[in-house]
C-alpha cells in the first residue's frame, strides 16, 4: 500500500523559492502527497507560482506558528511533514526511503512517539566561512538537545501533533524550536535517511557569526525561561526580518535592559547562573567544533573530541561549583567583549 503523506509548508513572499520545493515533491516516487501552503498573506506572486502545481492553498494569520496549525486543520493524513518553503528535496526517492525508516523504528518501538528530521545541506552563492558551515550542517546529524529545527523538516503522526497541542503561537519565532524539545521530552528524535537543501540566504546576507550569535541568544533566554527579553525583543527581531544585514546592538541593550530594569539584582545573579549552566550543559559543540576543525574527509565519522566530552569532560563538569565557574567566564565574556565590540561596530558601521 503507497502511503499517504501530508506536507505543511509555511509561506510568506516565496515566489522565487516555493515553486522549486512543489516541482521536487511533485517527483517523489513511491509515495502520495497531499501538499498543504499555509499562506500568511503574499503580496508577490507566490500564490499563482503555486497554482499551476494544484496544491491545497489555506489563507492563514502571519505568523509562522498559526500558519503551520492552520496547514494542520486542513490536512488528512495519518502522517505529517512540515517543512520550510526554502527547502529542496534533491533526491526523488528521499520521502518514500525516509517513510520506511520511520515506519520501521514505529513499528520497533510500538508506539507513535517518535519524529523523524532530516540532516541538512546548505545552498550557497559562495564559499565564505566553509568550515562554520560544515559545523553547522554536522549538528543537524545529531539528536542532541537545542540541535533539531524547522528547516530539517519534522515527520511525525497526526495522533502524536494533536497530543502536542500543535505550535506555540504566543511568539513570532522560535516555533519549531519550541515544538522540537516538546518532542524530544514527550517523545525520541530519530534521524532519517538522505538531505534536505536549505536556502543559505539569511547566513549570507545576515552575516554567519551575527545570526548565529543572535541563535545562541535566543536559545539561551528561552531555555532559562528569560520571556522578559522577548518582550523587549519582539518588535526588534520582526523589524529585523527583511533588512539584510543583522544589528545585533538592538538585542545586547534589550538583554542589558531586562537584567536592569525587570529582573533586580537577585533574579539577574540566578538568570546568570542558568545561563552558565546551560552554556555548560552545551559544552559538547566545542569539543564538536574541533573535530570538525580536524576532519580530514566529509565520511570521517569518529568523533574523538566529542567522545572525550561525553565520557569524561561533562561527568566530571556537571556539578555546581564548574556551573558557577561557568557562569562567571560567561558573565564577563559578554559584558566584557561580545556586548561592547558590537554595539560599538553597530554604532560606528551599522551598514557593515
Amino acid at each position: 500500500m503507497v502511503p499517504t503523506l501530508s506536507v505543511i509548508i509555511p509561506a510568506l513572499n516565496e515566489q522565487d523559492c516555493l515553486p522549486d520545493l512543489l516541482a521536487d515533491l511533485n517527483s517523489q516516487k513511491e509515495v502520495s502527497l497531499e501538499i498543504i501552503i499555509a499562506d500568511g498573506g503574499s503580496t508577490d506572486d507566490t500564490l499563482e507560482q503555486c497554482r499551476r502545481f494544484d496544491p491545497i492553498i489555506v489563507q492563514a494569520p502571519r505568523g509562522r506558528a498559526r500558519q503551520l496549525n492552520a496547514g494542520f486543520r486542513k490536512s488528512t493524513g495519518g502522517d505529517l511533514l512540515f517543512l520550510h518553503a526554502d527547502s529542496r528535496l534533491k533526491d526523488n526517492g528521499l520521502l518514500s526511503n525516509a517513510l520506511r525508516h520511520w515506519h520501521t523504528a514505529l513499528a520497533k518501538d510500538c508506539q507513535d512517539t517518535i519524529a523523524g528530521h532530516f540532516p541538512l545541506k546548505f545552498m550557497r552563492t559562495n564559499q565564505s566561512n566553509e568550515m562554520s558551515f560544515r559545523f553547522t550542517e554536522g549538528k543537524t546529524h545529531f539528536n542532541r538537545i537545542n540541535t533539531t529545527n524547522g528547516d530539517q523538516g519534522f515527520l511525525l503522526r497526526r495522533s502524536f501533533f494533536e497530543d502536542l497541542g500543535g505550535f506555540d503561537e504566543s511568539q513570532h519565532f522560535l516555533e519549531d524550536q519550541k515544538m522540537a524539545e516538546k518532542i524530544r521530552t514527550r517523545g525520541t528524535w530519530i534521524t532519517l535517511p538522505g538531505l534536505i537543501y536549505t536556502s543559505g540566504r539569511r547566513f549570507e546576507e545576515e552575516g554567519y557569526h551575527r545570526l548565529y550569535i543572535l541563535m545562541s541568544m535566543l536559545m539561551a533566554l528561552y531555555s532559562t525561561g528569560r520571556m522578559e527579553f522577548f518582550e523587549r525583543a519582539r518588535a526588534i527581531y520582526a523589524s529585523h526580518g527583511e533588512t539584510g544585514h543583522l544589528l545585533l546592538k538592538p538585542y545586547f541593550l534589550a538583554s542589558i535592559k531586562m537584567f536592569y530594569y525587570d529582573l533586580g539584582l537577585y533574579e539577574s545573579i540566578r538568570a546568570w547562573f542558568q545561563i552558565g549552566r546551560y552554556i555548560r550543559q552545551n559544552s559538547w559543540q566545542m569539543f564538536y567544533f574541533f573535530d570538525v576543525l580536524f576532519q580530514t574527509s566529509d565520511k570521517t565519522k569518529e568523533y574523538p573530541f566529542l567522545k572525550f566530552h561525553d565520557r569524561y569532560f561533562q561527568p566530571i563538569t556537571d556539578n555546581p561549583v564548574c556551573d558557577t565557574i561557568n557562569t562567571l567566564l560567561s558573565f564577563f565574556w559578554f559584558i566584557m567583549v561580545l556586548a561592547p565590540y558590537f554595539m560599538i561596530k553597530d554604532t560606528i558601521w551599522p551598514e557593515a
